[in-house]
């Protein structure tokens, strides 16, 4: 089994889209006006817009509602890029932050409200962790 993409629905494909473009610097690749995808290494990021839904099961997911996950992101510099996004992210959560397990991370909330953390490995174990 191979873990492929996180899915994310919103009522607004294009601005979700836009926000992802911008923080990652990954082009979407469009499949249609309900959908695209930032691909990257090992994983991708699918946003959906809310007319998907019934094609799975009606009422299943609804926008703009997590509470529970975190999608994570692999930076080369978090700090640079808190500095980058402070025009366009409207709450930033915390951050950035070096975590006890040797992370520096900036956790925000994307324009739909749901949580983003953003993180740059900066001791020797966790740049070993997520060496390439």
């Amino acid at each position: 089994m191979d873990f492929v993409s996180i899915r994310v629905i919103t009522a607004d494909v294009a601005r979700l889209v836009a926000f992802y473009e911008r923080a990652t610097g990954v082009p979407a690749v469009w499949a249609t006006e309900d959908f695209a995808e930032l691909r990257v290494p090992g994983a991708t990021l699918a946003i959906a817009g809310t007319r998907t839904v019934p094609l799975f099961a009606p009422g299943s997911a609804r926008p703009a509602e997590n509470h529970s996950v975190i999608t994570e992101f692999l930076v080369a510099d978090v700090d640079q890029l808190a500095r980058d996004l402070a025009d366009v992210v409207d709450e930033f959560v915390a951050g950035p932050t070096t975590m006890p397990w040797g992370n520096r991370s900036l956790l925000l909330r994307d324009p739909d409200g749901n949580l983003v953390n953003f993180f740059t490995p900066v001791t020797p174990a966790a740049v070993a962790k997520y060496a390439r």
